[in-house]
């Protein structure tokens, strides 16, 4: 009997990115990051939601777009981590204050139905159930993913925020 070499294909997760821009040329360098993120080995869009505008949180700088993004990886969660931090950098993130302005922020929202807490990294994102600018987009695109953290669907989440704090969706091309 012979031995096959073939090796079983990497297990694929379904995760979710949160995207935002609010330097340069934003929603040019958001369409470009799916597109770097897409030519990453284990790595591969799936859905985009609508661009959204919203306020920053922190110190007074311009507005961001936001959106979000799905993905299928076979890669695991830090390993992720690095590639979006790795695209980040390749887009001229710098780190010099928190909340700061930024040309690209890539956030891991979820990874499945896992719950991950490390020193690197923690899943579903801590402020995710408070931030408009995360569930709106999220919901168009995931409205059934259950959070893993309240037992309830992305959608309703969205639907409970008292305060969409100033997020509009963006119309394509304008």
């Amino acid at each position: 009997m012979a031995t096959s070499l073939a090796t079983t294909p990497e297990p694929l997760e379904l995760v979710a990115i949160a995207l935002g821009s609010n330097l340069g040329a934003s929603r040019t360098t958001l369409d470009e990051a799916l597109e770097a993120l897409d030519r990453n080995e284990g790595v591969r869009v799936i859905r985009r939601s609508s661009w959204y505008r919203s306020a920053p949180i922190g110190p007074v700088q311009p507005d961001y777009v936001n959106g979000c993004v799905l993905l299928e990886v076979s890669l695991a969660p830090e390993a992720l981590l690095d590639v979006l931090q790795a695209t980040e950098n390749r887009f001229g993130r710098v780190r010099a204050e928190r909340w700061g302005p930024r040309t690209l922020d890539l956030d891991l929202i979820l990874y499945g139905a896992q719950r991950i807490a490390t020193e690197r990294l923690e899943v579903p994102h801590p402020r995710m159930a408070e931030r408009a600018f995360v569930l709106l987009p999220l919901a168009e695109i995931a409205a059934d993913w259950i959070d893993p953290v309240s037992g309830r669907p992305v959608g309703e989440l969205a639907a409970a925020l008292s305060d969409h704090g100033g997020v509009e969706r963006l119309e394509e091309g304008a």
